[in-house]
């Protein structure tokens, strides 16, 4: 059972450039959900690994990773339990920055997140290309906690948060859609908050092009 942080407040929303997608409310604070212990990795035993379907597989240390380019980002982020938060700040490296170091093979159209401690999700190579999602390494101006998903976390914005997969260690492409970890116990496949696709049957009725096993 997820465990959740207590104390944070939620308030109805305002008027300005953000819209809440329907069934969420904004909060300042930026929740703890976790579906089991929160790892710790030593730095000195991190990897990425980008494998799978791909036309050679690439793996980095921490200090290999840290090396990439890196960007800062500023989304607003949603969870499937109905907080949604604006304007958070983060620092990291683009999906797309990957991209250029790995050639995926043309049936690699899925991606499935692995993390530290047994995490998966998947996810549509599509969403992640783009712009449309980065390794998180720092929030607010600090390294990323642990109970954040640190030392580093995926980041995919425009979906339910627990697509986010914290304590990440790489990313593997498939050629068909597999449903990871909460997708197994009956969560949506795809996720879009503006859809509220927070379960399976969700996506039967979602008007997007939701992904199919």
């Amino acid at each position: 059972m997820p465990v959740i942080n207590k104390g944070f407040h939620a308030r109805r929303p305002t008027d300005g450039p953000h819209k809440l997608p329907p069934g969420q409310y904004e909060t300042p604070d930026f929740p703890v959900l976790t579906a089991g212990p929160t790892p710790r990795i030593p730095l000195v035993n991190w990897e990425f690994r980008l494998e799978g379907l791909v036309e050679k597989q690439v793996k980095w240390s921490w200090n290999e990773f840290n090396a990439l380019p890196q960007q800062d980002f500023n989304p607003d982020i949603h969870c499937v339990t109905k907080w949604s938060k604006f304007d958070t700040k983060w620092r990291g490296i683009s999906f797309d920055t990957l991209l250029e170091h790995v050639q995926p093979k043309p049936e690699a159209q899925f991606v499935m997140a692995f993390s530290y401690g047994g995490y998966t999700t998947n996810l549509p190579l599509a969403d992640l290309r783009n712009g449309q999602a980065f390794i998180g390494l720092q929030y607010e101006g600090k390294p990323l906690v642990a109970e954040h998903g640190g030392p580093a976390r995926l980041v995919v914005p425009h979906l339910y948060f627990w697509k986010s997969a914290k304590w990440v260690q790489g990313l593997r492409f498939m050629a068909q859609n597999e449903p990871g970890f909460w997708e197994a116990a009956g969560y949506s496949l795809y996720g879009d908050p503006w859809q509220e696709q927070r379960y399976d049957s969700d996506d039967d009725n979602a008007s997007t092009n939701s992904i199919r096993l």
